[in-house]
């Protein structure tokens, strides 16, 4: 067994299952994310959240598989009956982009769903995540990289039913610097820029719309949310003023324990190799979501 304190891992993503009793835990696991050649993606297991079994190895690339590099962010949806993973790949001279991938069992092995990326192929794309509005009809949310564009996007597509592609247009919901929490990154590499990260949408009790984002607040990594004035996926979003967390640690999403507290999982510090994932207990206060 493992506690989390073993298992370096970016980007957690915690999928519950109440009739396994189990939790499992995705993230982008290889041990240098930023170069050289990609290995895949590693599950985790447990009953308590603290003890862990793994890892297991939920998606290795086919040998004709496009990407090689940067394999970034793997999320776990269930929709009509199967595990899709959302997941962030690159190759030399591609652009960075999410593609959708499937597996009947949420160990996998996950295969290739959608062909290639479903995020625009000239933009480079991230951290795209699921969502399923009130008439059933699935939504990718992602983010227009700030490497491109300088002033990083989060954008909403729909998809087809069977997510097998995107449909449609992409549909800009908001940029990083609309966010006053938001503070600009200086990159050696890529100079200054507002950077987004991460989305994931979250419906409070009282039936608000919100999504957790990440960006950076004086140097270091940080937590913020926004909330949908319409209730709909395309907003408009507030953002709320205050991050979420700011001590150095993002890329969040929000899942339910099987004795029902709202759990943030993120990971911190933001640096390899030393980023664990971190669970934080939230609440619902007048209809805000709080650290408790």
């Amino acid at each position: 067994m493992l506690t989390k304190a073993d298992i370096q891992i970016r980007d957690p993503f915690v999928l519950p299952i109440k009739e396994s009793g189990l939790y499992y835990l995705y993230g982008s696991t290889d041990k240098d994310i930023w170069k050289g050649k990609a290995t895949g993606f590693d599950v985790y297991r447990s009953k308590d959240l603290e003890n862990w079994e793994g890892p297991f190895p939920a998606f290795r690339p086919p040998a004709d598989f496009w990407s090689d590099t940067n394999y970034w962010a793997p999320e776990v949806h269930i929709y009509k009956g199967r595990y899709y993973m959302f997941a962030t790949f690159k190759a030399e001279g591609v652009c960075r982009g999410t593609q959708i991938l499937v597996s009947d069992d949420p160990l996998g092995p996950f295969v290739p769903h959608s062909d290639g990326p479903v995020t625009p192929r000239d933009w480079e794309c991230l951290d795209g995540t699921l969502y399923v509005d009130k008439e059933g009809k699935p939504w990718m949310i992602f983010c227009h990289e700030w490497v491109q564009i300088k002033d990083g996007t989060i954008c909403a597509i729909q998809l087809a039913d069977d997510l097998s592609k995107a449909v449609g247009e992409p549909i800009r919901l908001f940029t990083a610097s609309e966010a006053p929490w938001v503070d600009q990154l200086e990159s050696p590499r890529h100079g200054p820029g507002y950077v987004t990260d991460g989305p994931f949408m979250y419906h409070s009790s009282d039936g608000k719309l919100y999504m957790l984002w990440s960006s950076f607040r004086g140097g270091r990594y940080a937590q913020g949310l926004a909330v949908s004035e319409s209730g709909d996926v395309l907003g408009r979003w507030k953002q709320l003023p205050e991050p979420l967390y700011e001590s150095d640690g993002g890329h969040g999403m929000i899942f339910q324990t099987f004795d029902g507290r709202i759990m943030l999982s993120l990971h911190s510090p933001n640096d390899t190799p030393n980023e664990r994932a971190v669970f934080i207990e939230l609440e619902e206060v007048d209809g805000v979501l709080r650290k408790k």
